[in-house]
């Protein structure tokens, strides 16, 4: 059984310029599988459709057409229990910004039915191994960093040990430093736990390193999804960020100035 099963995948919105409807095509026609602890990357500029496919595959979206499978389970049908086996990092994490970090984390833990015990334990413990530092640890997230949120970010989605962790964007904001904090954490948590990792992200070299399988996703179709090497010798390129730009005509430096993707 695949952890992720993506079967020919559409996504349309539909908004509103003065009196007539636009149809935005966010995802079309996307097919791909993941492989149980796996990490796949994709790569594409905003508006491509990155962060609509994490929000399918965490429920968070009803797709127009095709399927989406976790561990067997249709996002659609089986919606709870994806979530239950789901977890996801965004760039543009919620919290309740007048509570600190350990409050936020103690309330997720209880929704996800952890005991006290066990929440008292593992929340320090989690939060220093993503690189916060424990001695900020009851500052109201009002008062904390992008970067310092985003950490909190990535506690809170690891404290289940989730089956599929969907990190959209999760090393943004971040300084050099945290940030090889972040990407070592998602490497041993690959290799110590039977977790699924599907990474959308902007930096070439995150991907390069933590991911098997990069994929390259544009105007809302996935033109390839193959291990590095791969990719790079598909589009004749010397590095990903010449493949990137031969299969796109889009450079990569363009997609930073933008801001979040779509």
């Amino acid at each position: 059984m695949f952890a992720v099963e993506v079967s020919h995948l559409e996504k349309v919105f539909h908004r509103r310029r003065g009196r007539r409807r636009h149809a935005a095509t966010a995802l079309a026609d996307v097919s791909f599988t993941i492989d149980r602890r796996e990490c796949v990357a994709v790569l594409g500029q905003n508006g491509s459709g990155k962060s609509t496919l994490v929000r399918v595959l965490s429920t968070l979206l009803l797709p127009d057409g095709g399927s989406a499978r976790v561990l067997g389970h249709d996002v659609v049908r089986d919606a709870r229990a994806v979530r239950s086996l789901v977890n996801r990092v965004s760039v543009e994490a919620s919290f309740f910004k007048r509570m600190s970090a350990v409050e936020n984390l103690s309330y997720a833990a209880r929704f996800y039915g952890l005991t006290p015990a066990a929440t008292r334990v593992r929340i320090p413990e989690i939060l220093e191994r993503v690189g916060f530092p424990v001695t900020r640890a009851s500052e109201s997230m009002e008062d904390l960093s992008r970067g310092m949120q985003q950490k909190v970010a990535l506690a809170r989605a690891l404290l289940t040990s989730p089956v599929l962790l969907l990190l959209d964007e999760p090393t943004t904001g971040l300084d050099p430093r945290s940030k090889r904090e972040v990407q070592a954490f998602i490497g041993e948590l690959r290799a110590t736990h039977d977790t699924t990792i599907l990474l959308c992200t902007h930096d070439l070299a995150e991907a390069e390193s933590l991911a098997e399988r990069v994929g390259i996703l544009h105007a809302g179709r996935l033109l390839a999804l193959e291990a590095p090497e791969e990719l790079i010798g598909r589009y004749g390129a010397s590095t990903l960020e010449d493949a990137f730009f031969t299969a796109t005509g889009v450079a990569f430096e363009e997609d930073r100035e933008e801001g979040v993707a779509a």
